[in-house]
């Protein structure tokens, strides 16, 4: 007979447990997940972190959007960065819960479900990255495009307006390829009437911080060639400023990009390696239940897993 069941009796004669030993060994065959495993798994940076993000992002998203909806004139979604904020701060939140919950209950399912949802982002992520730097052109002529149809509704939309105006004063550009895609605005185009035909914005003029902001001092510059409006705004569009700036702070980028990839990847593998984890313990808590011989009845400890393939407390 290859295994004997040895029985260890406690101070409590009524609360005995059964306990399988092998022949020779110390240690009973049933053993649990490590705690420290766990309580990495439950409290990673990828989960963690990722709630609390997902439910800032979506505090933030719901904040601005609900002033929006004050002032709101465009439909377009696409032109909503609320919209944007709400969806990630979601998705963020849901993934994040999902991964605590699996790891603090030993829950298969939600520690599959969680693995996969978290690879898919990581790979959806990488493949995006390559795509835009294989792409380079393309990529940057869909930036121009999208921001071609916001500057025609500049005066509508004041979500792009803010974020326009923003990124004109801290690059120093004006426009997406040019300043010349102000033409494209109603009140811009030259052949409109009113003083801000053929000209841009003030966001786009040279700043002097000891004097007082001229408003019109982007007047009646488009259909003048480059040099002569130089001195006056930016002539560089803003695709190629930020894309610029970019390139000058590879490294900051770079981090910033390691900071968001390596949690996820360090979620994903620690996720795998606690579902292995899990999956023998069940296998040996199978197969331990037929040991225990006829007519004793498994304690909960020995008793496989439990519902929805969660590890039995």
């Amino acid at each position: 007979m290859l295994f004997h069941h040895s029985f260890d009796k406690a101070q409590n004669t009524n609360n005995q447990k059964p306990i399988l030993l092998s022949p020779g060994a110390r240690r009973p065959l049933i053993f649990r997940p490590s705690q420290e495993v766990k309580k990495i798994l439950a409290f990673h940076p990828s989960s963690m972190q990722r709630k609390l993000i997902g439910g800032l992002v979506l505090s933030v998203g719901i904040y601005a959007e609900v002033e929006r909806q004050k002032y709101k004139t465009l439909e377009s979604a696409f032109l909503a960065p609320a919209i944007i904020l709400i969806l990630l701060g979601v998705i963020m939140f849901i993934v994040s819960f999902v991964g605590v919950l699996a790891s603090l209950r030993d829950n298969l399912c939600l520690l599959q479900a969680f693995m996969y949802i978290l690879g898919l982002c990581l790979i959806i992520e990488l493949i995006g990255g390559v795509v835009a730097l294989i792409f380079r052109n393309q990529t940057i002529d869909f930036l121009n495009d999208n921001i071609r149809r916001g500057i025609e509704n500049y005066y509508d939309d004041l979500d792009f307006k803010n974020i326009m105006d923003f990124v004109q004063k801290e690059f120093k550009c004006c426009g997406g390829e040019d300043y010349r895609d102000w033409s494209k605005n109603q009140y811009h185009d030259c052949s409109a009437p009113g003083p801000l035909a053929c000209g841009v914005p003030y966001t786009c003029c040279f700043r002097n911080t000891t004097e007082v902001v001229n408003t019109m001092c982007g007047y009646k510059t488009i259909d003048k060639e480059r040099l002569s409006v130089q001195n006056i705004i930016y002539v560089r569009g803003c695709t190629n400023a930020v894309l610029i700036w970019f390139m000058d702070n590879y490294t900051i980028m770079a981090g910033l990009l390691l900071g968001i990839l390596l949690p996820q990847f360090l979620g994903v593998l620690l996720t795998f390696l606690y579902i292995t984890r899990v999956e023998d313990i069940i296998m040996e808590h199978s197969v331990t239940d037929g040991l225990l011989g006829p007519g004793v009845k498994p304690s909960a400890e020995a008793a496989g897993a439990g519902c929805c393939m969660c590890y039995p407390n």
